[in-house]
């Protein structure tokens, strides 16, 4: 449940919020203040991510739980809110496992 709140309070009011500015609004001169805000907090929530899958395999351990899945969502399209993902080696394994995952289906447009 820790992982289920922390996406929530954490991970998605940034990661999410930055990307619905950049893809969907287009970055309009009005939002470019809350954008900026926004990245802080992601690059703490996605180091916070990192520290811990660099221990664990998945977030809670050595298999997949539903705290993977709901953080798997926004993160792994965090670039389009301006979070580049290079210097998260531990999330990008993360990532990659998770598309390996059996019925995997990626997200559609």
């Amino acid at each position: 449940m820790q992982w289920q709140f922390f996406e929530q309070y954490s991970h998605e009011p940034f990661i999410a919020t930055a990307r619905y500015i950049n893809k969907y609004l287009g970055l309009p001169k009005e939002r470019e203040a809350e954008y900026h805000a926004k990245q802080e907090g992601g690059h703490k929530a996605l180091s916070i991510m990192n520290q811990q899958l660099s221990q664990t395999a998945w977030l809670t351990g050595s298999e997949p739980t539903i705290a993977d899945i709901s953080l798997y969502a926004y993160t792994h399209v965090a670039n389009e809110g301006g979070f580049e993902l290079q210097d998260y080696e531990s999330v990008n394994r993360w990532i990659e496992a998770m598309q390996q995952q059996a019925n995997y289906i990626g997200m559609s447009e």
